[in-house]
């Protein structure tokens, strides 16, 4: 869809939207479709993305780099965070609940009125199956790992600073997925091109994903409906939960590759799990572990949520089926094997 001239609110402005964290997946797809809708786009990121927009070039943890991106902007999605499997929890606290203050309250200092944070269920996920799960609160006490517990923290600031002035909501994305991926996808992808892919338990329990362009529809969505929904935290997701082995399956067919092998029961894998945290942590190693407590959870237990809630409220519907996204994925790994010499 081509842009149609600049989109205005009450009072005749243009629209200006800082989008942090842009160069991730979901982040860039969210500049791509303000931009197309006609809103003056900046990015808070730390090295160029390439989106011909305002780039700001620094950390969220840098107050001053936050607050040279906020001058003279009229709403924010709040994207950029520690998104990694493991590592130190200072790490985690200073990009994901220091960085997230750092926006929210210089955010308020310049005058926003509307911020989208992008949370994740996992913020009020304590290891059980979900089924047909509301977004419940955020829950740092007992949220797992060190992603969880500062994404739980973080929402919890962002909402803090709801108020008549600023309207805050939080989005919980659930698995977000598509071409490009570099979390979901990549690693899935990865771990079967080496052989490491393995089914956790029966792989029959049901979850739900959610693909990248739906994602992004529904962020800028929740910017639109923020005045009515401040203070709330919703879970957006495809609303079509399958089988985890059906998921991988389709992930790995998408690329070509041979159908995973390897099974493990699920108390073997959480247990390694639990060992492998420790282990990681402990010895500070940076590359992916071959399983971790939280994702024997993800692969081992359901966890899918009822959406008519989030439906309503955002007046938001899902615009790619999970078919179509799979499609989509596999032509864009069929374009990527054909450029490559």
């Amino acid at each position: 869809m081509g842009r149609t001239g600049p989109r205005r609110w009450a009072g005749g402005a243009t629209v200006r939207v800082l989008v942090t964290g842009a160069t991730s997946l979901v982040g860039s797809a969210v500049v791509n479709l303000l931009k197309d809708r006609g809103d003056s786009v900046s990015v808070l990121q730390r090295r160029p993305g390439g989106l011909d927009v305002t780039e700001h070039l620094g950390d969220i943890a840098d107050r001053t780099a936050v607050a040279t991106a906020m001058v003279g902007v009229d709403a924010v999605v709040h994207v950029a965070g520690r998104a990694a499997a493991t590592g130190e929890w200072e790490l985690f606290e200073e990009t994901n609940v220091l960085g997230t203050r750092n926006v929210v309250e210089t955010a308020r200092t310049a005058g926003v009125t509307r911020l989208v944070y992008v949370s994740s269920p996992s913020v009020a996920h304590s290891g059980r199956s979900l089924v047909g799960a509301p977004a419940g609160p955020a829950d740092p006490d007992h949220a797992r790992g060190h992603y969880a517990r500062s994404k739980a923290q973080a929402e919890l600031v962002a909402l803090g600073a709801n108020s008549d002035s600023m309207s805050v909501v939080a989005i919980r994305p659930h698995l977000i997925w598509g071409p490009g991926d570099t979390q979901l996808v990549g690693r899935i992808v990865d771990r079967a091109r080496s052989g490491r892919l393995a089914i956790v338990g029966s792989g029959a329990s049901l979850i739900d994903t959610i693909y990248i362009d739906n994602a992004a529809e529904a962020l800028v969505a929740a910017l639109g409906r923020a005045p009515e929904l401040g203070g709330r935290a919703l879970v957006v997701t495809n609303g079509q939960p399958r089988p985890i082995r059906e998921i991988l399956n389709r992930i790995v067919i998408a690329a070509g590759l041979e159908l995973p092998r390897i099974k493990v029961p699920y108390p073997l894998a959480h247990t390694g799990g639990i060992v492998v945290d420790r282990v990681w942590e402990h010895r500070k190693i940076e590359s992916d572990p071959p399983m971790t407590s939280f994702l024997a959870e993800q692969l081992g237990t359901a966890h899918w949520f009822d959406q008519r809630e989030t439906r309503r409220s955002l007046e938001w519907r899902p615009t790619v089926t999970l078919d179509e996204g799979f499609r989509r994925l596999e032509s864009w790994f069929q374009s990527e094997l054909a450029t490559k010499p």
